[in-house]
């Protein structure tokens, strides 16, 4: 009896918190439209051309700094910084913030949400 207790509560928590986890998750066709403020500097299709900024194409998983044919920052390029949902809500927060000397001049994404559906739609870009 006591196993199927600790079986029941253990499930209930796992539960919760992939419930908790995915509410946090954004919209990644809300995220394409706030995308729209990033076009004017980066490109997102397979093998699209660098502008202003590296193409975002497979970011998500990415080493910053690493893209061929971009020329990057010393900052970004020796960053050793991957590039996950942490790591791009931070640098999307506030990139000058997050690595100083970084060559994005875009002042960033405030609200918490948008950034979400940024991350969302970027994870999307395989």
């Amino acid at each position: 009896m006591k196993t199927n207790h600790w079986i029941t509560l253990c499930a209930a928590i796992a539960l919760s918190t992939s419930a908790s986890i995915a509410s946090a998750a954004g919209d990644a066709a809300k995220g394409e439209k706030v995308f729209k403020k990033c076009k004017a500097c980066h490109t997102v299709e397979e093998g699209g051309k660098n502008k202003i900024g590296p193409n975002l194409h497979n970011i998500v998983g990415a080493a910053a700094g690493q893209k061929e044919g971009y020329k990057y920052s010393k900052a970004m390029a020796n960053s050793g910084i991957t590039w996950d949902a942490e790591t791009l809500d931070a640098f999307l927060k506030k990139p000058k913030a997050f690595m100083k000397k970084t060559k994005m001049s875009f002042p960033g994404l405030k609200k918490e949400k948008d950034r979400q559906n940024v991350i969302a739609y970027l994870e999307t870009l395989k």
